[in-house]
């Protein structure tokens, strides 16, 4: 992947990794965004529904289609909130504890498959990466710094989907 840029590369293995988990979620009629929700939820305290979109990085819209999928399935139930009667918690059922479950092991056993395979030095350049990348992005420093004429894009290869960015000194 040496030519392709950084967006390419998270791009392409974030698109890898999802797939490989709704191919895994499939096997029990569920999603990747079914297991993500069912392991944002406290499991005993259950959890307000408005913080669900924010803890997961997913729009209201895509949310309340997953919350409304998994009640379908019995996997939660929603509770009002006693302390804001106006807020709803979520909380997971007996099943959804189970579901929990099975998707927990099923993250474990990526995370170990790639502990596995990558040195721990590897891995901890990896982690300082992309904490660094996402600290550029929320503190908007990439387009707010960046004048125009400052970066050229020399070549773009649509087929290959590279993009070599040369930054002018």
């Amino acid at each position: 992947m040496k030519d392709k840029t950084i967006d390419y590369i998270l791009r392409a293995t974030w698109q890898a990794v999802a797939r490989m988990y709704n191919e895994e979620a499939s096997k029990y009629d569920a999603s990747m965004a079914t297991g993500f929700a069912l392991l944002s939820i406290d499991k005993e305290g259950g959890t307000p529904s408005t913080s669900l979109g924010p803890k997961m990085g997913m729009e209201a819209t895509s949310l309340t289609r997953t919350l409304k999928s998994m009640e379908e399935k019995e996997l939660i139930i929603r509770k009002k909130n006693p302390e804001d009667g106006r807020g709803v918690l979520i909380y997971l059922t007996d099943f959804g504890k189970e579901k929990r479950e099975l998707s927990k092991n099923t993250v474990l056993k990526f995370n170990d498959a790639v502990r596995k395979s990558i040195s721990e030095e590897k891995l901890q350049h990896f982690i300082e990466v992309a904490d660094v990348i996402n600290e550029l992005i929320v503190e908007k420093n990439i387009f707010h710094n960046t004048h125009a004429g400052e970066v050229s894009a020399e070549k773009i290869d649509t087929d290959e989907n590279v993009l070599e960015i040369n930054a002018s000194s």
